[in-house]
């Protein structure tokens, strides 16, 4: 085996296999995830919207939908993942204004992102459940 030729049997780059799995990881995994949710989610929105357009059978429909098991689920999911990309979204800022780049700083920003996103989670859920009964 020459020297230009790689050896196979580990990885060209550095891989999951070679990381131990932290938080860091799964928020950044997090963000992107949540930025296709929401991607999808805005076009179930202008579907809402089309329906209220198109009159009362429509919006019925729609309604209908928006109320199934799935689509309260699918509802939940889009405000959580709202709130987190919003809420990551000015971490990232306060990294680009060059603050809380220290391992603690990371783990505590990140913690406090999921802490916030699941709070205003919580709280729209409960005001719109609460309003309902």
């Amino acid at each position: 085996m020459s020297q230009s030729q790689p050896s196979t049997n580990r990885p060209m780059s550095p891989h999951l296999q070679v990381y131990r799995w932290q938080i860091t990881m799964t928020l950044s995994i997090l963000h992107r995830a949540t930025g296709v949710a929401l991607t999808f989610g805005a076009f179930a929105l202008v579907a809402w919207l089309v329906a209220v357009a198109a009159g009362p059978e429509a919006y019925a429909a729609a309604q209908a939908c928006l109320h199934s098991p799935v689509g309260a689920v699918l509802a939940f999911g889009w405000s959580f993942s709202l709130y987190y990309h919003l809420c990551n979204g000015i971490r990232h800022l306060v990294w680009d204004a060059g603050s809380g780049y220290s391992m603690k700083g990371l783990y505590t920003g990140g913690y406090i992102v999921v802490a916030v996103s699941v709070a205003l989670t919580a709280a729209t859920w409960a005001v719109l459940l609460g309003g309902a009964a």
